[in-house]
């Protein structure tokens, strides 16, 4: 929360203040040292209420601010703010809080990713049922059904990793972006402008300046960036989505304390609080994104004001929100419980429909007729379907083929041919492949992120 603070906002108005009469010293505008020194050694002496109380004089908060900065720097008042617009510190503040703001959010969603990987090595070889259509389907493994939750967010880390590299400053551009200001400031010198756009960009820690802008920076950028944001929602509202249905299918529970209670009435309930509540916060980032492309699409011209209210709402909150989610997912993820009796359990009541064709073949290469082998099934698996469904009793099957003279030839071998680790596939291969190609390099090039340690708590 401290990036969208309003310490984090202001001492950064005051750095791009600083960086900008640095610049212009630097270019040859008549600007002390001992103003730079007044200026640099009070970036974090904010007098809040005085701030507070010259806004409501002046009803504008960067004059506010402004008169602010000067009470604690006299010498530097004449020049700060010289040639620059509101928005050369509204907006490329909104972009260093951006960009800060996505660094900790690759720094959670590294961790998460790392927390993930090992769940899906640790249940790599333990079979479940998949589903498709919520209907059971072939196997695969509880490992492998993680792999693709790890694999959504790899791709979101992607895209946060393009943003933090291609997110550009607004630099210094002028009250409609073409820099006249600093041109009548520079005597019409064309080059000394540029120069001072490019040095205040290095000053403040970018290498992109956007190349042309209206007043503000293209609201597009924000687009972009609640777009990745909802990226990483969907991706945990489809992993905390599969979580809160397999545990009301008692195999996989997220973390429980021993005296948490699950409902004020029903004292035996485990509800899975955690993913709801990603679910929950997921489903309103999802929501942002269409937001700021109104805002984009419905500035006229060089800027129209109806961008600030809602930008100060979605930004901070956009972030906020993705930033408990991935707090929530690394929770959930590193006490992530699994019964393996229940999953096995589920995956014998549907596997002898599974086996079928396996024992057919087997039948097949031991001399059986196929055709009078698939019709004996049928009528099996028929009337195993109805013992299931009209009397609630488990699948006998595997009876009913055990007790057939026609499958005499497997009857000795049922037992091998419906293993369920038969069914998987190369699901555990795939994990073995997946996380030493595609995780492992990824947390190696950041292996550092996971050595900070993240402060946040979880209260459900």
């Amino acid at each position: 929360s401290f990036v969208w603070s309003p310490a984090m906002k202001f001492t950064t108005w005051r750095k791009l203040w600083t960086s900008l009469a640095t610049a212009e010293q630097e270019l040859g505008i008549e600007i002390t040292d001992e103003q730079l020194e007044q200026m640099r050694a009070k970036i974090y002496d904010i007098d809040f209420d005085f701030a507070d109380k010259k806004e409501r004089e002046f009803r504008h908060d960067v004059m506010g601010h402004v008169h602010a900065f000067g009470e604690v720097a006299p010498s530097a008042m004449p020049i700060i703010h010289l040639g620059a617009t509101s928005c050369y510190v509204g907006d490329n503040t909104d972009i260093v809080q951006i960009k800060e703001a996505l660094m900790l959010i690759k720094r959670k969603l590294v961790q998460t990713i790392n927390i993930l990987k090992t769940f899906a090595v640790k249940y790599k070889d333990l079979p479940t049922l998949g589903f498709t259509h919520y209907q059971p389907a072939q196997l695969t493994t509880v490992g492998k059904r993680c792999t693709l939750w790890i694999q959504d967010l790899l791709l979101d880390l992607h895209k946060v990793d393009q943003q933090i590299k291609d997110l550009p400053m607004r630099g210094v551009k002028g009250t409609t972006g073409t820099q006249a200001s600093f041109l009548e400031l520079f005597d019409g010198d064309h080059e000394k402008v540029k120069a001072l756009n490019k040095r205040v960009t290095e000053l403040m820690g970018f290498e992109k300046v956007i190349p042309v802008s209206g007043q503000t920076y293209t609201r597009k950028i924000d687009y972009f960036v609640l777009s990745v944001l909802s990226g990483i929602a969907q991706s945990a509202y489809k992993m905390c989505g599969d979580i809160r249905l397999l545990s009301n299918l008692k195999e996989v529970e997220e973390p429980f304390s021993k005296t948490q209670i699950g409902s004020s009435a029903m004292a035996y309930k485990r509800n899975p609080m955690r993913s709801e509540r990603v679910c929950s916060l997921a489903r309103y980032v999802l929501s942002l994104p269409n937001a700021a492309a109104n805002t984009h699409a419905n500035q006229w011209f060089e800027r129209t004001l109806d961008d600030s209210a809602i930008r100060r709402i979605y930004l901070p909150e956009s972030f906020l929100a993705v930033d408990v989610i991935l707090n929530l997912l690394s929770n959930i993820g590193d006490g992530l419980h699994v019964w393996p009796s229940v999953v096995k359990k589920h995956v014998m009541e549907e596997l002898p429909f599974m086996s079928t064709e396996v024992i057919l073949m087997e039948c097949v290469k031991k001399g059986g007729d196929r055709q009078d082998l698939h019709e004996a099934i049928r009528v099996h698996s028929m009337a195993a379907g109805a013992v299931v469904k009209g009397e609630g009793k488990p699948n006998d099957l595997m009876e009913r083929i055990a007790k057939d003279p026609l499958f005499s030839a497997v009857h000795a071998d049922l037992d091998r041919l419906v293993d369920p680790a038969l069914f998987t596939g190369r699901a555990p291969e795939q994990v073995d492949e997946f996380i030493t190609e595609e995780v492992d390099p990824v947390l190696e090039a950041n292996k550092d992120l996971l050595e900070i340690e993240s402060v946040d708590d979880v209260n459900v």
